[in-house]
């Protein structure tokens, strides 16, 4: 499968400005390190995928980055400035923004509520602005419910909807948070074939927008279809970073990855 062009973004930024920089990062639970001096640049405007068995460290890496986890040493910087410390809602509203796999959405609040509540500090119900502000709040929902092809599941509980429309649900709340930098934790997996050409239409319309994309995905159709760079990690460790034609083509990585498929 040849990569997408249309993932391309318009304009990209020049030179590939570093967002977010990795910096001889580590963390370890007990005698076990799940991030092993890992160094790592996000660049601008592209799309960089996450591979690697499962247990290499990339959802830790996420949590280290969003501040869900710290690293005991090594450095995380957001636009040359370091966000080790700060706090997950901290590090949300600097325009870092992330999906889980366990969705993490509230399931008694309808879909339109879903997608309000992370439009800090829009969502807050003391915020100026009167009736024109929440109508243009609204409106902006309504757009990207539209897009997501949940529109006329506004008014639907979170629990009562498809598998599929709760992984658009929360693809529709982050795209409600205008952040820079998307995290995306296996957005695509376990959806039909209808579902999947969805989110990789969605994914290429904010790429060419401007939004740079680090996703974790063992699904070598997409893998292979929309990224810009590689990045394989293994047992903690970053086995390699480059070019998605020379990391997929290397005999070694292409044992651990296709070993761990087969287990």
């Amino acid at each position: 499968m040849m990569r997408d062009p249309s993932l391309q973004p318009q304009q990209a930024a020049p030179e590939q400005e570093v967002l977010l920089r990795i910096s001889n990062l580590n963390k370890a639970f007990g005698g076990l390190k799940v991030t092993n001096n890992v160094s790592l640049d996000l660049r601008a405007g592209i799309v960089t995928t996450l591979v690697g068995p499962n247990g290499a460290g990339k959802t830790t890496l996420f949590n280290l980055i969003t501040g869900h986890l710290v690293p005991e040493s090594g450095d995380i910087l957001w636009k040359g400035q370091s966000i080790v410390g700060k706090s997950h809602y901290q590090i949300g509203r600097l325009g870092i923004a992330r999906t889980f796999q366990d969705l993490r959405l509230f399931n008694h609040m309808t879909v339109e509520e879903n997608v309000l509540t992370v439009m800090e500090p829009s969502s807050w119900i003391w915020q100026a602005g009167g009736r024109a502000a929440r109508q243009a709040r609204l409106e902006k929902v309504r757009h990207i419910l539209e897009r997501t092809k949940l529109a006329d599941k506004a008014k639907t509980r979170a629990i009562d909807l498809a598998y599929a429309e709760r992984k658009f649900l929360s693809m529709a709340r982050i795209m409600a948070t205008d952040s820079k930098i998307w995290l995306l934790d296996e957005p695509a997996s376990g959806l039909d074939r209808g579902s999947y050409e969805l989110f990789l239409e969605l994914l290429r319309s904010e790429v060419r927008q401007g939004v740079t994309v680090c996703i974790i995905e063992h699904n070598l159709d997409i893998v292979i279809g929309i990224s810009d760079r590689i990045a394989f990690l293994d047992q903690g460790k970053l086995l390699a970073d480059g070019d998605p034609a020379t990391v997929l083509k290397d005999p070694h990585l292409a044992a651990i990855y296709f070993g761990e498929q087969a287990a």
